[in-house]
């Protein structure tokens, strides 16, 4: 029986070179020297051979997958006075300026029919009518209306001056079914599109205060006027009894408007023909009422009043009292 140093001596392992040994993970023998070298592959071994750095250090053969990762990847040493780290640069910038006062900050211009978006006061139209500031005066004036009037030159009531009183009858006879507490309120008087205007909410008593449910612009008349009322097709009407529908030659106007009045004649024939007031009536959400009745040709549309509204208000009104001056 022949032994591993037997093949040795008469070279049976072509292909140790007469070098052989067992693999290190075995346990076998070393070359001469006592230097370990590079273990020999196994037959059933298909890893390719080592090179380079590979055939230093232990070179024992193991089992595909059986070293496993460390456990702690490889991070540079780092020493107690290593500063902690801190975001980029720009993520730390600072203002060096101090934060704007609460008075410096802008406000929303006023512009539109009265203004050309400046004041009166010369200021640019930074100048708004709504305060940001927590304000008792913006829960008695929430839209900022009457801060807006007064830059105007406009004059405001509570609706129980004298020059109140007429009022009262133009909110009964508003095409809304007011109630009989309902009242005339938060009162502006004014000049806009060439007209008088007066301005107000529709009040109704809730629980020991008042909810405006109504805003009227409103702008007198002098002569006799006949009484009608220009509502959207769309809107249910009340209190209609007797009143005519005066056509239009508007196809279009007739399918979005009603024109009802008490009787048939030439101010209310203007009013359907005028171009102006069709396109004006066109133009909008179909959400305004406009009638006649107290001396007062006026506009009512839910809510509070607010100057935009009353910007729009006073453009159909305009349009329409300018129809009834034609025709007298």
């Amino acid at each position: 029986m022949s032994s591993p140093r037997d093949r040795d001596r008469d070279g049976f392992d072509d292909g140790a070179g007469g070098q052989w040994q067992e693999p290190a993970h075995l346990g076998g023998d070393t070359p001469s020297g006592g230097e370990t070298g590079p273990a020999a592959p196994r037959p059933d071994d298909d890893r390719p051979a080592p090179t380079g750095d590979e055939r230093t250090g232990s070179q024992a053969w193991q089992p595909p997958g059986w070293d496993l990762p460390a456990v702690e990847p490889e991070r540079p040493a780092t020493t107690r006075d290593e500063a902690a780290w801190q975001p980029p640069g720009a993520d730390q910038w600072q203002s060096e300026a101090p934060p704007p006062a609460q008075t410096d900050r802008p406000r929303r211009g006023l512009g539109g029919l009265f203004g050309g978006g400046r004041s009166r006061s010369g200021d640019d139209a930074g100048a708004g009518y709504r305060d940001v500031q927590p304000d008792p005066a913006v829960a008695a004036d929430p839209y900022g209306t009457q801060l807006w009037a007064q830059q105007f030159g406009w004059v405001l009531s509570d609706g129980t001056a004298p020059e109140d009183e007429p009022l009262t009858a133009l909110v009964r006879s508003a095409p809304v079914r007011p109630g009989k507490e309902d009242q005339a309120s938060r009162v502006l008087r004014g000049r806009g599109n060439g007209l008088d205007l007066v301005a107000f909410d529709i009040v109704s008593p809730v629980g020991r205060g008042f909810v405006s449910t109504h805003a009227i612009t409103a702008a007198p008349v002098l002569g006799s006027v006949p009484a009608f009322r220009l509502s959207p097709a769309r809107m249910w009407r009340h209190g209609t009894g007797g009143m005519l529908q005066i056509p239009s030659p508007d196809p279009e106007f007739d399918r979005r408007w009603v024109l009802l009045a008490a009787e048939d004649g030439p101010q209310v024939r203007r009013i359907a023909e005028d171009p102006v007031v069709r396109q004006s009536l066109l133009g909008t959400d179909d959400g305004d009422e406009v009638w006649s009745a107290a001396g007062f040709v006026a506009a009512i549309r839910p809510d509070a009043n607010r100057p935009q509204l009353i910007e729009h208000h006073a453009r159909l009104l305009a349009a329409v009292v300018g129809a009834l001056a034609a025709a007298a």
